[in-house]
């Protein structure tokens, strides 16, 4: 594979507690272990909603490029993503994804056509499948 880009980023301090950079500065973030996890949460980050946003973001470009394909015209389109953490029983964690499109003016076999789609195109669904559970809905 010929690599396009690249993005880097360093995590420093105390891990989910700590901080995490980009190498051009333009994350810069604090994070904060939830409440739910036992730890302070508050108006920090944290890897799971980092995670999230990327996935967001990444799975709405491939919706669009999807559409583009198939020659079908969107509105004002958005992808929810949700991201789990759980223990797996065997002393790990694993992650679990929801992932909400919400496609208005589109017919719902369509709707569900371009998102089976772009989670084929994605790069986030293809690094995730067969990894952790992906979970789509479709609303029109």
């Amino acid at each position: 594979m010929q690599v396009l880009y690249t993005a880097e980023a360093i995590a420093v301090g105390d891990g989910r507690n700590g901080e995490v950079r980009s190498s051009d500065g333009v994350i810069d973030e604090q994070l904060a272990t939830p409440k739910e996890l036992g730890g302070p949460g508050g108006d920090k980050t944290n890897p799971e909603q980092l995670f999230a946003a990327g996935y967001a973001a990444c799975f709405h470009s491939a919706l669009k490029v999807a559409a583009r394909q198939a020659k079908t015209s969107l509105g004002e389109t958005t992808v929810t993503a949700k991201v789990g953490l759980g223990a797996d029983g065997s002393g790990g964690f694993q992650l679990t994804v929801e992932l909400a499109t919400h496609l208005p003016g589109v017919e719902q076999d369509e709707a569900e056509r371009l998102v089976a789609a772009a989670h084929r195109i994605c790069p986030y669904s293809n690094a995730t499948r067969g990894n952790i559970e992906v979970a789509l809905t479709t609303t029109v």
